[in-house]
């Protein structure tokens, strides 16, 4: 067993495909209309048939009380890998993104906690 979908809510998909593309650098694969919404998925440009990420829309009562919880708790929606948190936090940064945990070195994990502009925070994480 493997994972193949998870998702995160966004409260507006269009935007949320910008930002999870042109800044964070995933790329789009799956863009289907379903009514107002889509099923619009997005992956690793080093893992193209890899685990999708599904950008949600947050449209769902219970959503926006899940959102707002976990963002005044400092929890992120997600976790994400890369090579070299200090370098993708600089990249990121000098693009915009506002975060809200700074790297933090854990022993042999680093991890920093940004704002996806969407209703989510999002963690970086490298583990040695």
């Amino acid at each position: 067993m493997r994972i193949h979908l998870t998702s995160v809510f966004v409260d507006d998909q269009e935007k949320a495909l910008r930002f999870y593309t042109d800044v964070l650098g995933f790329v789009r694969k799956h863009d289907v209309p379903l009514g107002k919404d889509r099923w619009l998925t997005v992956v690793s440009p080093e893992d193209p048939d890899g685990t999708e990420l599904l950008l949600e829309p947050s449209g769902h009562p219970a959503v926006q009380p899940y959102k707002t919880a976990l963002v005044q708790d400092g929890i992120p929606a997600a976790s994400f890998a890369v090579d070299d948190v200090q370098a993708e936090f600089g990249r990121l940064r000098e693009l915009g993104v506002r975060f809200t945990q700074e790297p933090l070195e854990m022993g042999t994990v680093t991890t920093a906690v940004l704002d996806d502009t969407c209703g989510n925070l999002i963690q970086i994480v490298h583990s040695e």
